[in-house]
């Protein structure tokens, strides 16, 4: 394994803009895998409820590759569950598969009424998150950088609707949008506090269901961009935005938000959007987290790898949550490419 006894500090100088000439290779989003999850002896569902065993999974993974990172929580769910909303941990899928919501709060935005918890550190699943936070830092956060991820706020609106309602209501926006958007905002501020307060490098808000490739680049400035300018100017830096999907025509909007860093997946064209930027922010991708890292093979994942460096990553990250089939294998061979 490459030497990376100075990885923790390149990669806090990095977040703060100074570049240090080594392109690290982290991630602020989830970063588990079956094997490591397999070596622990644990279940993915159980991992969640106990914070013992949440801090143990997230350090598995730099652990047995070296990856310069960990990052909790393992599921993008906790703050909609702290609103209301139902979670499945998929306890009887015949194999690990992440958390999801599987019941809506309201049939449309209209009808959605949030109740916020006066101390969220108390609510749901947070104690255990914040706990296993602390955890980590005290275990592994003099070798490695800790990450925290929230959903962004229109991400987090699409977990209280039926599939794909939300979009449906965009050809329409019910008056109380705004109103909605700007809770979810102050919730997910509050929440990324505390995930900074109990041992959080750095946070990254992943707007996947927002991304410009998803509701597009006008829906997106007029839905997302001042809600994200609202979280990013009221959170402690560092801070990533992350976004999915064909996002180099919309680069430009991702940096209006004011992030520290932009994450983006393979379908975007980094080179372009380097020149785009310019210095910056940075620019962090953008491996393909299945056809590379889960599916490929250790030539794919070094192409790749030496694709996206020369394109102008500042840093190489998967484009998106690991899938849980990554092999560590091809971690390791991620994080030896990118040395």
């Amino acid at each position: 394994m490459p030497d990376l006894s100075n990885s923790r500090d390149d990669i806090l100088a990095l977040l703060r803009g100074k570049r240090r000439g080594r392109v690290p290779c982290f991630s602020g989003l989830i970063s588990v895998t079956a094997d490591g999850l397999r070596e622990l002896g644990y279940a993915f569902s159980e991992v969640h409820h106990d914070s013992v065993k949440l801090a143990a999974a997230a350090a598995s993974t730099p652990r047995l590759t070296g990856f310069e990172s960990a990052v909790l929580p393992l599921d993008l769910c906790v703050e909609a569950e702290v609103l209301g909303a139902n979670v499945d941990f998929r306890s009887s899928a015949p194999r690990a598969e992440y958390p999801i919501v599987n019941r809506p709060v309201a049939a449309s935005i209209a009808d959605l009424r949030l109740n916020v918890p006066a101390d969220l550190s108390q609510a749901g699943r947070l104690p255990i998150v914040l706990q296993a936070l602390r955890m980590l830092q005290d275990q592994i956060g003099q070798t490695v950088v800790i990450g925290a991820v929230v959903p962004g706020p229109f991400t987090l609106l699409t977990w209280f609707m039926p599939p794909g309602s939300v979009y449906t209501e965009l050809m329409h926006p019910p008056a109380n949008l705004v109103k909605v958007l700007d809770e979810l905002t102050e919730m997910l501020i509050a929440v990324a506090r505390l995930y900074r307060e109990s041992g959080a490098d750095f946070i990254t808000v992943h707007e996947m269901g927002g991304s410009p490739g998803v509701i597009g680049p006008k829906r997106f400035e007029q839905w997302c961009v001042r809600p994200l300018q609202r979280l990013f100017s009221r959170l402690p830096a560092p801070h990533v935005l992350s976004a999915c999907g064909r996002t180099t025509g919309s680069i430009g909007l991702l940096a209006q938000t004011g992030a520290n860093a932009l994450s983006v997946d393979q379908l975007n064209d980094v080179a372009q959007s380097r020149v785009t930027l310019g210095v910056e922010p940075l620019l962090f991708g953008n491996i393909d987290p299945v056809k590379i890292l889960a599916d490929g093979d250790e030539a794919m994942i070094r192409w790749a790898v030496a694709d996206a460096i020369g394109a102008g990553v500042d840093a190489v990250w998967p484009g998106c949550d690991l899938s849980l089939l990554t092999p560590i294998e091809h971690l390791r061979a991620m994080l030896i490419a990118a040395q």
